[in-house]
C-alpha cells in the first residue's frame, strides 16, 4: 500500500459530508461518495477497516481498490467503471463481484450505486453501498474450495469477458467415478475425507491462473480462459496423474478416477445455465463409457444423450405398466449335423409408446444400467417358457434360451425365482438354457458359479453366450461353470477366407468338446460356411440367419415347426 497524505475533502463532496455521515451511522452496509471530476472517494469507516484502505477520503480510490478485486472479476470491474467515467452509465449502477478483506479471504459483496451528472451532463458524483452477500461468501465446507455460486458467477464473468474482447474458453466439470461406494461401503466421514484430498491434491497441480470449484456432490468445476482442445487434454492428464496414487484415508488405502465433461465457449453455448447443462452431460457420457476419461461436449453426443434420457423414462413406463410394449421374437438354433430344429433363443424386442420399434441395441443397455433389466428379466422368463411349453407339444426336445444380465445374477431373489417360475411352468429342467453375455462378468467367479450350481444340479444347461468377444474369453471358459459355449459370429465371419480363423474355430470347438462342452456357432449365414463349421469344424449347433431370422410367435410357429429337416433361408 502507497503512503499518502491527508486527502482533503472538494467542495462538492462537503455538500454531501453532512448527509453522509448520518446515513452511514444507521447501516451496516459500506458506503461511499465519489467525486469523479476530481477522482476523490469519501469512504464509510467501516469499508476501510474491512479492507484496511489508508484512509476515509482517498484521492484515485481504484489504485487502492483495483489490486483487491479477485483477478477473475477485475477487468470487468475496471471496463464498468471506465463506462461511468466515460458517461456511457449515467443511471443506476449493480455489479456483484469478490474482494480481498484484511485477513486475506476473498468475500463477496454487492455494490449497487447512482451517477449523478452536472449541468453538462457530464459524471460528476458516484454515491452508493456495498452489501457482503453471506450465501455466496460461504465456501463449500467440506473442501473450503470456492462453492457453486462462485462458479457460476465466474462463468458468467468469462462469458462477459468474451463478449468484450472476443476471447472464448472451456468449462469442464468433473467427479469421481463410483464414490457413491465410497459412501455406501464406509462412512460419509470417510468420503469427505475423500473430497477434501481430491480437492487438495487437484488444486495443488492447477497453474495459479486456474480456479478450482467445489459444486454438488462429488462433482468440481474449472474454468480454462483461451483453453484448446490440446491444453484441456493436458489438464485432465494433469488431473488423472495427480490422483493415480494410492493414499491413506481412513485406515485404508484410496485412490480414484475421475470422469470429466468440458465445453467450449461460445461455441457450446452463451448463457451459464446452457453450458453447465452441457457439461454435465458430457460428463455423464464420459461416465457411460467406461469413466476415467474427459469427453468434449458436441451437439451430435448431446442430443444421443437426451435420446437416452428420454428412452429411459419411456422405458421405466413401459415397465411400470406390466411390461407394455415389449415382445419376444425367437431365432431357431438348429443341430449342426441334421439340420434339425432343436430350440430356439428368446430375444427381447419393445415398441416406445408412438409405436417405433427402437433397436435392442439402443434399449437394453439403458434397462442394465437402470436396473430395470430385473423386472423385464422375470417377464421374458414366464413368457419364453409359455411359449417353449406350447411349442413341445409339437416338438417334445424343443428347448428355449434365454439371456441374463449379470445384473439379474446379483439380485438376491433370482435364484428362487427361476427355480419357482420353471416348476409352475410346468417344463422340464433341460428345455431350459440360461445363457450369461461372458462381457458382462466382472470378476466375481465364484458367486456366479454358486448360482448356477444350483441350476445345473437340476438339469437346467448353463450357456456363456458372445464367446470370443470380450477381453478375457479363454479365463472365462476356465472360470465358469458351464455346459455350452456361443462362439461369436466374430470368430467365423472370415472363416472361409483365412486358414487362420477356420483353425481357430476348430480347435476352440475341440477344446470344449475335450472338457465336456457344447459348441454352438451363432451368426451363421452362407451354406459354405455352415457346410465347413459342421463337417470340418464339428460344430454341435448352429444359429444365424441361414436357418432363420428371430420372428414374433405366429411367425416363428409357420416358418419353423413344420417339418424335421430345416431349410435355408
Amino acid at each position: 500500500m502507497k503512503k499518502i497524505s491527508r486527502v482533503p475533502l472538494t467542495p462538492l463532496l462537503k455538500r454531501f459530508k453532512f448527509f453522509f455521515d448520518l446515513v452511514k451511522r444507521t447501516t451496516d452496509a459500506y458506503m461511499f461518495c465519489s467525486d469523479l471530476q476530481n477522482n476523490v472517494v469519501m469512504l464509510s469507516p467501516g469499508m476501510v477497516q474491512e479492507f484496511e484502505l489508508p484512509a476515509e477520503v482517498l484521492e484515485d480510490m481504484d489504485s487502492y481498490w483495483s489490486p483487491l478485486i479477485h483477478p477473475e472479476e477485475r477487468g470487468f470491474y475496471l471496463a464498468t467503471i471506465r463506462d461511468v467515467l466515460e458517461g456511457k452509465n449515467t443511471g443506476e449502477y449493480f455489479r456483484e463481484y469478490r474482494v480481498k478483506n484484511r485477513k486475506g479471504e476473498y468475500v463477496w459483496i454487492r455494490a449497487t450505486g447512482q451517477v449523478g451528472t452536472d449541468q453538462e451532463g457530464r459524471p460528476a458524483i458516484f454515491v452508493g453501498m456495498m452489501n457482503k452477500m453471506a450465501r455466496r461468501n460461504k465456501a463449500d465446507e467440506i473442501t473450503g474450495l470456492l462453492n457453486k455460486y462462485q462458479f457460476e458467477h465466474s462463468v458468467k464473468m468469462a462469458l462477459g469477458e468474451f463478449r468484450a474482447t472476443g476471447d472464448g474458453g472451456a468449462v469442464m466439470v468433473f467427479g469421481l467415478d463410483n464414490f457413491k461406494i465410497v459412501n455406501e461401503t464406509r462412512n460419509r466421514t470417510v468420503g469427505d475425507m475423500v473430497l477434501k484430498h481430491v480437492a487438495k491434491t487437484v488444486a495443488d497441480i492447477l497453474p495459479q491462473t486456474l480456479t478450482l470449484y467445489k459444486l454438488d456432490g462429488d462433482e468440481f468445476g474449472l474454468i480454462y480462459p483461451k483453453a484448446t482442445e490440446e491444453q484441456v487434454a493436458g489438464l485432465f492428464t494433469a488431473i488423472q496423474g495427480s490422483l493415480a496414487q494410492p493414499t491413506l484415508i481412513g485406515g485404508q488405502n484410496f485412490f480414484c478416477t475421475v470422469s470429466a465433461g468440458t465445453v467450449f465457449y461460445p461455441q457450446s453455448g452463451k448463457d451459464y445455465l446452457v453450458l453447465h447443462k452441457h457439461a454435465e452431460a458430457a460428463m455423464d457420457i464420459a461416465k457411460q463409457d467406461g469413466k476415467n476419461r474427459n469427453c468434449l461436449f458436441s451437439k451430435e453426443q448431446y442430443n444421443r444423450w437426451v435420446r437416452a434420457i428420454s428412452l429411459r423414462d419411456s422405458l421405466r413406463a413401459s415397465v411400470e405398466a406390466g411390461c407394455a410394449g415389449f415382445q419376444l421374437y425367437f431365432q431357431p438354433q438348429v443341430s449342426a449335423r441334421e439340420r434339425k430344429l432343436i430350440g430356439a433363443e428368446a430375444l427381447l424386442r419393445w415398441q416406445n409408446a408412438k409405436g417405433r420399434m427402437v433397436s435392442p441395441m439402443e434399449f437394453i443397455p439403458i434397462l442394465e444400467e437402470t436396473r430395470l433389466i430385473i423386472p423385464v428379466g422375470k417377464w421374458i422368463l414366464r413368457e419364453a417358457l409359455v411359449v417353449c411349453k406350447k411349442w413341445r407339444q409339437t416338438q417334445p426336445d424343443f428347448r428355449v434360451s434365454v439371456n441374463l444380465s449379470y445384473e439379474q445374477v446379483r439380485d438376491p431373489g433370482f435364484q428362487e425365482f427361476v427355480v419357482e417360475c420353471i416348476k409352475e411352468s410346468g417344463l422340464p429342467p433341460e428345455a431350459v438354457i440360461l445363457e450369461l453375455t461372458e462381457s458382462k462378468i466382472v470378476a466375481d467367479w465364484n458367486f456366479v458359479n454358486q448360482q448356477f450350481a444350483v441350476f445345473r444340479e437340476q438339469g437346467i444347461a448353463i450357456a456363456m453366450d458372445d464367446f470370443g468377444t470380450g477381453y478375457s474369453s479363454l479365463s472365462s471358459l476356465k472360470n465358469l461353470s458351464c455346459d455350452i459355449v456361443k462362439i461369436d459370429r466374430e470368430f467365423v465371419k472370415k472363416i472361409l477366407e483365412s486358414d487362420f480363423d477356420r483353425r481357430l474355430v476348430k480347435y476352440t470347438v475341440e477344446l470344449c468338446h475335450s472338457i465336456g462342452l457344447k459348441s454352438c456357432i451363432e451368426g451363421v449365414e452362407g451354406q459354405a460356411e455352415y457346410e465347413l463349421l459342421a463337417s470340418e469344424c464339428g460344430a454341435d449347433s448352429i444359429q444365424g440367419y441361414l436357418f432363420g431370422r428371430p420372428e414374433a410367435v405366429p411367425d416363428f410357429e409357420a416358418k419353423f415347426l413344420h417339418g424335421s429337416v430345416m431349410a435355408m433361408e
